[in-house]
């Protein structure tokens, strides 16, 4: 009979450790028992990958379950077949939304945690996907539904007290940071009395509490179920959030570095080559501290800067400040990478702009989401005050004139030149499916829903979708088509590597240039994204050399000095391979 597989000595004292640190020695002790029991429970768990970590050929859609739609199918199956026809072979990777059953915000309010929304299809259907790509899946820790077992357990008094957060409403709470304009105590009636429970992100998400350890090994458990249900990446939605205490911002805590280390040390021993992306939209600072030292919290942090930073860049013909900002960047080691991406189903966060953008820039870029009905969603402030959070609106329309004259062609050069400077930064790019598709601002769905985030949330009836696609007139089909090639050139370059190295190659304000280079030193491109609708002459100093155009097939030769000098028409991508 085989023997049952087992952690290393060295791992359970790992484990132990962050229990120590979390709970003290005297809590840690039973709670180590449980969770090594948990984890060998998995084992043996996925194998490492034969591939790196992450390579240029990682690309991620970020998608709902439900995107596609069908007559007498489930709707990640139609999913799964539209990524088979149109993007195998370009697209490597899926972030595949919460397809939980849920109560609201799209999915961001779990029902139940192991469950597929019948809705959308089966774990037979998540597994499916996760044979075709690399799979991301939303752990949504902070928070769960109102509807949820756990809390309406707890509501009627049979048991999981203690899971959640119960402060008095005179206590002092000024402190906390707050995402979103409402109270952070929502009331509910329970078998004890009215009780007052923290909701960080709206009264029907109601916080887990992890200063309980059940609530902390419970999760762990939902982390490895995903994982043998095929996801290779965890999205750690609000994580930032995730430990409360009183007195404190009740963000970037301690505890909730120590909670992500624990849940790294787990992944690495039950199911290594598992990666963890934090979603933490904050300033730049607060968010590369979830990089730990570079081996023992996220491999993949978002950059969520980028988004309004190229949004601005392009308004103000002027990429001095995205410069200056690209040139800082670094991850610490060769195994974390930033999660590069403009837009997602929250639209465009304007928050970790702050001390990059002026208070005026981002007033500016409030007044161009609204001035295409889009809208803006604020957060409290701590004294008293509102401010932006998010824009609610698609990034072409950001990027786009309102009742501009501009032919669809210059438009969607505009959109692929932004778009060329996700794919070119180092890290792996996150492209939202409505960027990828070309949408617009979906006005009909605001009104449908009474929501500003429904504005870039539209789903699609499949054959209708296939029918704008196959037109080749349609804006759709001039995005998709151009954007799969420009995708399709990146990942056939090493020296796209999310690790490789980066350098910003001083330019004119009207041009964002990069040189990156493969780890190998096998390749270097010169990247040239021009932000402006005019002609412009590049020069590049002490560029010698002969060089292809990856985009245009086109050659280049540097002139005397070693200066390389490059006509930009309006919105071009160069991007220059040199030769040896």
């Amino acid at each position: 009979m085989p023997m049952k597989p087992t952690l290393a000595p060295a791992i359970v004292a790992r484990l132990r450790a962050h229990l120590d640190r979390l709970y003290g020695p005297a809590e840690a002790a039973e709670a180590a028992d449980r969770l090594v029991a948990l984890c060998e429970r998995f084992l043996p768990g996925r194998q490492a990958p034969a591939r790196p970590l992450f390579d240029e050929t990682d690309v991620v859609v970020i998608t709902y379950a439900d995107q596609l739609h069908e007559a007498g199918r489930p709707p990640l199956q139609t999913l799964r077949s539209f990524f088979a026809d149109h993007l195998a072979g370009t697209v490597t990777g899926v972030h595949l939304l919460p397809f939980y059953p849920w109560t609201s915000d799209d999915g961001f309010a779990v029902v139940d945690y192991l469950q597929v929304d019948p809705a959308v299809g089966s774990w037979d259907d998540v597994r499916a996907l996760a044979a075709d790509v690399r799979l991301m899946v939303d752990a949504v820790v902070n928070h769960v539904s109102s509807q949820n077992s756990w809390f309406t357990r707890w509501r009627s008094g049979d048991d999981h007290e203690g899971w959640f957060i119960e402060v008095d409403p005179a206590t002092d709470l000024s402190a906390v940071t707050r995402p979103r304009p409402q109270p952070v105590l929502t009331p509910y009636e329970s078998a004890g009395g009215l009780r007052h429970v923290w909701t960080t992100f709206s009264p029907d998400q109601i916080d887990l509490n992890y200063a309980n350890p059940d609530v902390l090994l419970t999760v762990t458990e939902v982390l490895l179920t995903y994982v043998a249900n095929g996801a290779q990446i965890l999205r750690l939605d609000a994580v930032a959030y995730l430990w409360k205490r009183l007195g404190s911002s009740c963000i970037h805590l301690p505890e909730t570095h120590e909670v992500i280390r624990l849940w790294r040390s787990v992944l690495d021993a039950v199911a290594p080559g598992t990666l963890l992306i934090t979603e933490t939209n904050v300033p730049h600072a607060e968010n590369v501290s979830y990089f730990g030292d570079g081996g023992d919290e996220a491999h993949l942090v978002y950059q969520f800067p980028l988004a309004p930073l190229v949004l601005s860049a392009f308004h103000l013909a002027d990429t001095t400040t995205l410069q200056e900002w690209a040139a800082g960047l670094s991850t610490p080691s060769d195994t974390t990478a930033f999660f590069n991406f403009l837009g997602s189903h929250d639209g465009v966060g304007v928050r970790p702009a702050e001390g990059l953008l002026t208070p005026a820039e981002i007033a500016q870029l409030c007044d161009l989401a609204t001035a295409h009905g889009g809208g803006v969603s604020y957060k409290a402030d701590a004294d008293g005050g509102m401010s932006p959070y998010e824009l609610n609106t698609v990034y072409f329309d950001a990027l786009t004139e309102v009742d501009s004259a501009e032919p669809a062609p210059v438009q969607v050069d505009r959109f692929l030149s932004a778009q060329s400077i996700l794919l070119a930064l180092a890290g792996v790019p996150g492209i939202y499916v409505q960027a990828l598709l070309g949408s617009r601002n979906w006005h009909e769905g605001v009104k449908q829903t009474g929501r500003l985030r429904t504005i870039n949330r539209r789903k699609f009836d499949r054959a209708l979708l296939e029918a704008e696609l196959a037109d080749e007139t349609s804006l759709r089909a001039l995005v998709f088509g151009q954007f799969r090639q420009r995708i399709r050139v990146r990942t056939a370059e090493p020296a796209f590597h999310p690790t490789g190295a980066q350098r910003v190659v001083p330019t004119p304000p009207g041009v964002f240039a990069l040189e990156r280079s493969a780890p190998d030193g096998s390749s270097t491109v010169l990247c040239l994204h021009s932000v402006t609708g005019r002609l412009q002459t590049c020069t590049v100093a002490q560029a010698g050399g002969v060089y292809t155009d990856l985009v245009t097939g086109r050659g280049y030769r540097s002139g005397a000095g070693g200066a390389l000098r490059v006509e930009l028409p309006p919105y071009a991508v160069r991007w220059l391979r040199r030769h040896a």
